[in-house]
């Protein structure tokens, strides 16, 4: 990741928690070089922070909203936060 990098906090709403959306947005993202966490949500949605350089950012952000086989995203909700340094990996994280 370089000096550049952004940070976005996404929503995902529809029909995407028991579908596989987490492992597979958290595949996607290590691929893209991507750091971050995602997670179910008890109302149904699914929760994601992910960070890095612009370009990986915005596929898996075009990704988000199609989600794996399975899914049927009705709405992604994103937005731009401030990068958290800490983060070394993008993770799978447990219902919130």
């Amino acid at each position: 990741m370089t000096a550049g990098s952004r940070a976005f906090h996404l929503t995902i709403e529809g029909r995407v928690q028991g579908v596989g959306f987490r492992e597979s947005m958290r595949d996607l993202a290590l691929t893209l070089n991507v750091v971050g966490w995602v997670c179910n949500r008890v109302d149904g949605c699914v929760e994601a922070f992910m960070q890095g350089d612009e370009e990986p950012l915005e596929r898996l952000i075009i990704w988000a909203h199609r989600g794996p086989p399975g899914a049927n995203v009705t709405g992604v909700s994103a937005r731009e936060v401030e990068p958290d340094t800490s983060l070394l990996t993008f993770a799978r994280k447990p219902t919130i």
